[in-house]
């Protein structure tokens, strides 16, 4: 062993003369543990709150987007072919989106029809209930009554403000109805709910409702054209890159979107919150190797004759630093530790036990997430040493000028 880090461990076993330099050496290790810890936990929570809401929108939405300049998707049957062979993607679906407005006998409600295929959409959008998709073809039922007419899936919260359950029947209006000698008078449309969706997105669950394909051809009259094709590919984080050989491969008039791009705001948002957490949370370490620089600074004072023997000795400035570096690395490591450790205990109670409730009517979840990754652990540890490693440069800086003739003499 290299006498630096030997004399480093004597006076890091060596007790004090002073008990308060003792004092501020606990104090140090406990603020890095302490802000290590909380670092780890409020990142895993804030890393588990994106999983969720990523898992949840992609419970709606799908991957990729396609979607045709101005002229109508006619072709929408070749596309599909073509794009299903493309590598990485695993399954399409082709969609109609319009905005309408939908009556019952105790309620009106804006919202979003979005026309499916029930045969596809299941293979991209897994949100879906198998049953309610085979309804949306409507029953045998006679003529006239309300399970003979189509079939619309609603969200749990659009239901509920328009006061309708499974088996009511409910008008569809959309404005792009027939023109008249009054005017353009709206397309009406009756449909018998069939089944509802929880997203557990109020955004979602509050405005979408799903009908057939050819019931939304009808009422937007598209004919046997659509909006876009919904894609779904097989790894989520490949999807600009699956993107861009989309458009590529198909040219204009056509364009694509992934779900990064439709929810650029919100991950966006989610992002910097992290990033200024860990910020603001890094202070209370860096309060921490404040106390690590004033404990190695009280401790050159208390070792000035120790220098200056070791200087006549033949050590060089260079040694001298590393002593005291030594030491509070050694400080800022134990709290490193022991802050990591407590971190991912608390963080696998609550995973397991979830101790701690949500309240329902505030948060679209009712027990706290929690996703521990490595490298997030990975990066606090090292960031933590870091700051750590900086506060020990300065007073083994000015141990090392220690001039060891005046430190003998007045020492």
């Amino acid at each position: 062993m290299r006498f630096e880090y030997f004399i480093g461990r004597r006076y890091l076993r060596a007790r004090q003369r002073q008990a308060f330099i003792s004092l501020i050496t606990l104090l140090s290790i406990s603020g890095v543990a302490v802000g290590v810890m909380a670092l780890i936990v409020v990142i895993a929570v804030m890393a588990g709150f994106e999983s969720d809401l990523k898992s949840r929108i992609l419970g709606v939405e799908s991957h990729i987007v396609v979607m045709k300049h101005v002229e109508r998707f006619e072709d929408y049957s070749r596309i599909m072919e073509v794009l299903e062979k493309m590598q990485g993607v695993q399954a399409t679906t082709p969609f109609i989106m319009t905005q309408v407005m939908i009556r019952s006998s105790s309620g009106l409600s804006g919202a979003m029809i979005r026309g499916i295929a029930p045969d596809t959409v299941g293979r991209v959008i897994k949100n879906f209930n198998a049953e309610d998709l085979i309804r949306l073809d409507g029953s045998s039922s006679p003529a006239g009554s309300p399970s003979d007419l189509p079939g619309i899936i609603l969200g749990k919260e659009l239901a509920r403000s328009l006061g309708v359950s499974k088996g009511d029947m409910v008008h569809v209006i959309t404005p792009r109805g027939t023109i008249t000698p009054a005017g353009i008078m709206p397309a009406m449309k009756r449909f018998t709910v069939v089944g509802r969706f929880e997203s557990g997105m109020y955004e979602y669950d509050g405005s979408l409702a799903y009908i057939h394909l050819r019931d939304a051809q009808k009422l937007t009259n598209l004919d046997e054209s659509v909006t876009g094709i919904e894609v779904r590919i097989q790894d989520i984080y490949q999807a600009a890159s699956i993107s861009k050989n989309i458009a590529s491969t198909l040219g204009f008039p056509y364009w694509t979107k992934n779900w990064m791009q439709m929810n650029r705001n919100l991950f966006s948002a989610l992002k910097l919150e992290k990033t200024v957490m860990f910020i603001i949370l890094a202070l209370i370490i860096l309060v921490a190797a404040f106390n690590i620089a004033s404990t190695l600074i009280m401790m050159v004072m208390e070792k000035t004759r120790d220098i200056a023997i070791l200087k006549t000795m033949g050590a060089t400035d260079r040694s001298i630093r590393k002593i005291f570096v030594f030491k509070g690395m050694a400080i800022g490591a134990l709290g490193t530790f022991i802050g990591v450790t407590l971190g991912v205990i608390l963080c696998k109670l609550l995973e397991h036990y979830q101790f701690i409730e949500l309240p329902g009517d505030v948060y679209y979840i009712s027990k706290l997430p929690v996703l521990l990754k490595m490298m997030d652990i990975g990066i606090i540890a090292i960031s933590s040493l870091a700051i750590c490693f900086l506060s020990t440069l300065y007073p083994a800086r000015q141990a090392s000028r220690l001039n060891p003739v005046e430190a003998i003499r007045y020492g």
